[in-house]
């Protein structure tokens, strides 16, 4: 199966993010599990989605009660995740030193 990932970093170097996808849609593939981590900055935003968006369909998203959302992890919920992810979006930011 084809997925893509995307990092983008603002122009003050403050908020990242980082988008992984299936490109067509849903995926057909069984997930028992999943979690990104990230390192060195502490998440703002997630979402994670049973269907990413292809030709005239929108992002569907998981149900708030599959998955859990922590200062550094996305990861699915023991017992309520249904193992369909297609795309997972997080945007985070990092730790700022004022002079």
């Amino acid at each position: 199966q084809q997925w893509q990932m995307n990092v983008a970093v603002s122009e003050d170097s403050g908020l990242f993010s980082c988008s992984i996808w299936r490109p067509q849609g849903k995926s057909y593939l069984f997930f028992t599990q999943f979690k990104a981590e990230v390192k060195g900055a502490k998440i703002e935003h997630a979402m994670a989605y049973s269907q990413a968006a292809a030709g005239a369909q929108s992002d569907i998203p998981l149900k708030q009660e599959e998955f859990e959302i922590s200062e550094t992890a996305v990861s699915h919920r023991e017992g309520k995740f249904r193992f369909e992810l297609s795309k997972l979006v997080i945007v985070a930011k990092t730790p700022r030193d004022e002079l």
